[in-house]
């Protein structure tokens, strides 16, 4: 079944592609093998709870909606976020390619070796994603067998990070789902500009504990940045000259053809073709749980945005500036702290979200997405070292939850100065 499943998400992931450059109607189709995918792991997924909740709410909406006669989009009811799961499909092929080689410890112990374990994760990640946070973090848990406060604070806020701006991350799919029309210079350059930010309160907070100058970090070589700088300029220098071209679709693109034009150097034709095998049958279906989360979170949303169309409620706004996208944010961190994952609210509030500027709904999509990352015991992040490293949610809420409020300040400051002097 894990076999089988994985041809029909690869098949998915090209027919969606397909459906973009070649025929838009087809889209409803290629979502079609991602479903059944999810159907034939259903039973292997790990905490069920929440989808349950959602397939449950769900059918009650959709059923209510249609006894009302308001109007339910089928297309959009199963692939509304298509593109997001084939952009998280596409960048897990850089897997293929991307695994760093086995780094040493570094020689250097303190400040310096944080600082240049916090700057190499920060890069790599926002290419193969929770990939290399595992990486450093399987490092820091083999030599100690814990997590201690500033290795969880380096792995959480360094990698969340990158879900300002980074276009291959999920949270950049999931904004441009509802904001095609973004001005993405201002995007990239606000989510670096928070980024930033991140790493100097970070600094600035690590630099007062004593247990610093013994802290011992695993920098990655400058060899292994090599393909995300690489990867990024590809995107970015295509977006430049075809501007109509969803970004999320250039990532999946850039990032399955180079791993097929990159593995064979590596490791010859033969051994490419069972690596890449090896990765449709055994990689690709261990992502069930995120697609599965999303695919469920676009029907959830599409039916919550069917009724509230069908009664006639709207945004309680007719504008979005700096102090709306504040609140918004404010609700989105709320959520997330009561449990409802930032993908929900993104796919209940985009709908309603679209009529208004593109660039700042989707920042503030994207500092709701990466503020929530390092601090939510909910996030996908804190309950993969909860459970794989025995880091405790509270602990990692008590080292973050002061952060969380520096950094949604800052974000308020971003906004305003984006509206007034940029937009």
């Amino acid at each position: 079944m894990q076999k089988i499943s994985g041809f029909f998400i690869l098949l998915s992931f090209l027919l969606t592609l397909y459906s973009y450059f070649f025929e838009q109607s087809f889209i409803l189709i290629s979502s079609l093998p991602l479903w059944l995918s999810v159907i034939l792991l259903f039973t292997s997924l790990p905490n069920k709870k929440l989808l349950y909740v959602l397939l449950a709410l769900s059918s009650i909406l959709i059923s209510f909606a249609w006894l009302k006669g308001y109007k339910v989009d089928i297309t959009k009811l199963f692939s509304i976020n298509q593109y997001l799961v084939t952009l998280l499909i596409g960048v897990g092929f850089l897997r293929l390619i991307a695994t760093p080689k086995n780094e040493e410890i570094d020689t250097k112990k303190g400040e310096k070796s944080f600082l240049k374990t916090y700057v190499s994760l920060h890069l790599f990640a926002s290419v193969i994603n929770l990939s290399a946070l595992l990486l450093i973090a399987d490092k820091f848990y083999q030599k100690t067998k814990k997590l201690t406060h500033l290795q969880v604070i380096l792995l959480t806020r360094s990698f969340s990070s990158d879900a300002y701006w980074s276009p291959f991350f999920v949270a950049f799919g999931a904004a441009l789902t509802f904001t095609p029309d973004v001005k993405l210079a201002y995007v990239i350059f606000s989510g670096l500009s928070m980024a930033l930010i991140v790493f100097v309160l970070t600094y600035i907070e690590v630099k007062k504990d004593e247990s610093l100058c013994s802290f011992e970090g695993y920098p990655l070589s400058y060899e292994s940045l090599l393909l995300p700088f690489s990867l990024a300029f590809l995107v970015l220098l295509t977006h430049y000259f075809y501007p109509e071209v969803k970004i999320i679709v250039l990532v999946a693109l850039f990032c399955i053809s180079l791993a097929l034009v990159v593995l064979p150097f590596k490791l010859g034709s033969l051994g490419s073709v069972k690596k890449f095998f090896s990765h449709i049958g055994e990689e690709l279906p261990r992502m069930k749980t995120e697609i599965s989360l999303f695919l469920v979170a676009g029907v959830f949303g599409v039916s919550v945005s069917s009724i509230l169309q069908g009664v006639g409620f709207d945004f309680p706004f007719d504008y979005f500036d700096y102090k709306i996208a504040a609140l918004v944010l404010f609700v989105f961190i709320f959520l997330s702290m009561i449990g409802v994952h930032a993908i929900i609210s993104i796919s209940i509030f985009g709908h309603m979200l679209q009529v208004f500027d593109h660039t700042l709904v989707a920042i503030t999509f994207l500092m709701a997405w990466a503020s929530t990352v390092a601090s939510s015991p909910f996030s996908g992040v804190n309950l993969t070292l909860h459970s794989r490293y025995g880091v405790s949610t509270k602990e990692v809420l008590k080292l973050n939850f002061l952060f969380l409020v520096k950094t949604y300040l800052f974000c308020v400051l971003l906004l305003f100065l984006l509206e007034n002097l940029y937009m």
